[in-house]
């Protein structure tokens, strides 16, 4: 049975390090109701660049579950049938590469995942959607400084992402991620990602 798909995304501006690269593998790590079943949703899909360094550091960890040419899954899952697959993609002429959560239940998704990557890193004009903006800004926060909208919040809003917004008189005020303005979304990038154009999601 083919599952439903969930859209291919990148989550990260840049190349993580080894630091970076062990948050983005659980970037969802203050989810409510963590140790529950359902939460492969969150991840499958999800992707962003590495080093050669942090690629073959994760290939020296465990014998992979199984390895094609160009690409190797782990073989622990992280939930259900959901596992990291880790790509060595020639693109431009130059070696690069990749971290992605794919659902081996479905076998089409490593090559969907390589496709929508490839895809993703060639295009010609340097650009980012809303959602990347989003994105980028909550795998790059500490984890103290972002979290789930809990009693706080209207009902409706609970469990949506959230980022502080300002600090005052060791008081936090936090906002939903997802209703950030363009001008908070700019003022929490990095200033080499804050000027970026808008890119048409694929």
């Amino acid at each position: 049975m083919r599952l439903s798909a969930n859209p291919v995304r990148k989550v990260y501006q840049g190349v993580a390090d080894r630091r970076q690269m062990f948050r983005l593998f659980d970037r969802h790590a203050q989810r409510p109701n963590r140790f529950e079943d359902g939460d492969g949703a969150l991840f499958r899909g999800e992707w962003f660049e590495i080093s050669k360094a942090e690629h073959d550091y994760m290939f020296e960890i465990l014998p992979p579950l199984w390895m094609r040419a160009g690409l190797f899954a782990m073989r622990e899952y992280l939930t259900g049938s959901i596992t990291s697959i880790f790509f060595e993609l020639s693109l431009h002429g130059r070696i690069r590469h990749f971290h992605g959560y794919c659902d081996l239940g479905d076998r089409g998704s490593p090559k969907r995942m390589r496709a929508a990557i490839v895809e993703r890193e060639s295009r010609a004009v340097r650009a980012m959607t809303r959602e990347e903006r989003l994105d980028h800004i909550w795998s790059a926060t500490e984890d103290a400084y972002r979290g789930y909208a809990d009693g706080r919040f209207p009902s409706s809003h609970r469990g949506k992402r959230i980022v502080m917004m300002c600090v005052f008189w060791q008081a936090r005020a936090f906002g939903l991620l997802d209703q950030l303005s363009d001008a908070e979304i700019s003022a929490k990038l990095p200033v080499h990602l804050r000027y970026l154009p808008d890119a048409v999601a694929a």
